[in-house]
């Protein structure tokens, strides 16, 4: 079976043909958005050297509180994810662009859709509530979903692989950190606690997005005026983050960089970023029975060798080794055989995650 991954960003679609039983990437590119809306076309040039695909698996963030397994598109399952639109606006709206792309390129195959919200389903109670009113929880289905988890999935099997564990007997943090960050405990292959939330604006201080900051700050800014939500909204999902402290670039190469040459704003910016995932590391951590290992994944995490080192030397107290190692494109353990925590770097690989899931569901 040869299966078509689609992950769908706001400018760019990922594109991967991977061949299953097997996890055999057959290609992978990433289009540009057209000028015209929408990718139908762009699907149809990338196959256009006669490639077979069987099959087309779908990354969708958001599957809210019904959507914990893989599901086969039909319109009532699409209606169904449009309506959580609002909840993952820079993610759910180009998956949907995605999909409704791929169904009119590829009307007569299956189409399935793969969340990552599905990892953190089975969170525990404490971990999943909000100390919130209870009958806000109750009546508005109020909880932490977590997010990134199929990346997440596939670092824990990748660190498993690397330090000859089986996944059932390891715990350990995965720190996903790319445009969007977030951290997460692992025990036992299950997500135990996770720094994002309902939505993926809590949490880490990310490329444009702010994170977790004073919910009273925000309803001051309400209250008082200065800030409609619209304004509120664009300025938490867009213009903060590393963007915002830096004024540089939501991009950490580019502010570490300017940071390099001098500039104060890029200095905090990348001082903020290495001490706010230190600290998301660390508490998420306290879900373990103990800390074994933390896999870096993501583009800043695979490739930001520097950042990853200064978080690593935030966390000693927790046994974690400082290790500063060059970029590389290979998974990796990163610390000394015998370091209290082993410390390893994971290329994500969201696509093959995906692609069993649809093999697995169509048998």
């Amino acid at each position: 079976m040869r299966i078509l991954v689609l992950n769908a960003g706001s400018s760019s679609l990922k594109t991967s043909l991977v061949g299953q039983p097997g996890d055999v990437t057959v290609a992978r590119r990433e289009l540009q958005r057209p000028a015209h809306d929408g990718w139908t076309d762009a699907l149809r040039g990338a196959l256009a050297d006669g490639q077979r695909i069987d099959a087309v698996g779908h990354r969708v963030v958001h599957g809210g509180a019904r959507h914990t397994t893989p599901l086969l598109l039909s319109e009532r399952v699409v209606g169904e994810l449009d309506a959580l639109r609002d909840l993952a606006p820079l993610h759910n709206g180009p998956a949907l662009e995605g999909i409704a792309a791929a169904r009119d390129a590829f009307p007569d195959l299956p189409q399935v859709a793969c969340f990552d919200t599905a990892f953190h389903a089975g969170l525990p109670p404490a971990a999943r509530t909000y100390p919130l009113p209870w009958e806000w929880t109750e009546a508005w289905g109020l909880r932490r979903f977590g997010f990134h988890g199929l990346s997440v999935a596939w670092a824990v099997e990748r660190a498993a692989a690397l330090l000859e564990r089986p996944v059932e007997e390891l715990s350990l943090v995965v720190a996903h950190l790319g445009g969007g960050c977030s951290v997460t405990a692992v025990q036992g292959g299950r997500s135990v606690d996770t720094s994002m939330g309902m939505t993926p604006l809590e949490g880490l201080m990310m490329g444009t997005r702010s994170g977790s900051v004073d919910p009273g700050l925000l309803l001051e800014l309400l209250d008082d005026g200065r800030l409609d939500p619209d304004a509120l909204h664009d300025g938490l999902q867009h213009r903060s983050g590393l963007l915002g402290v830096s004024g540089v670039s939501a991009d950490l190469r580019r502010v570490e960089a300017a940071a390099a040459g001098g500039d104060e704003r890029a200095a905090l910016a990348v001082e903020m970023f290495v001490g706010r995932a230190a600290a998301a590391i660390a508490a998420t951590a306290t879900a373990l029975p103990r800390l074994e290992a933390l896999a870096f994944t993501g583009g800043i995490g695979e490739q930001a060798a520097e950042v990853r080192a200064a978080i690593c030397g935030r966390l000693r107290g927790l046994g974690v080794p400082a290790v500063l190692r060059p970029p590389s494109e290979d998974d990796e353990l990163l610390s000394l055989p015998g370091s209290p925590v082993s410390v390893l770097r994971v290329t994500a690989r969201e696509d093959l995650v995906i692609a069993r899931e649809v093999q697995r569901l169509l048998g």
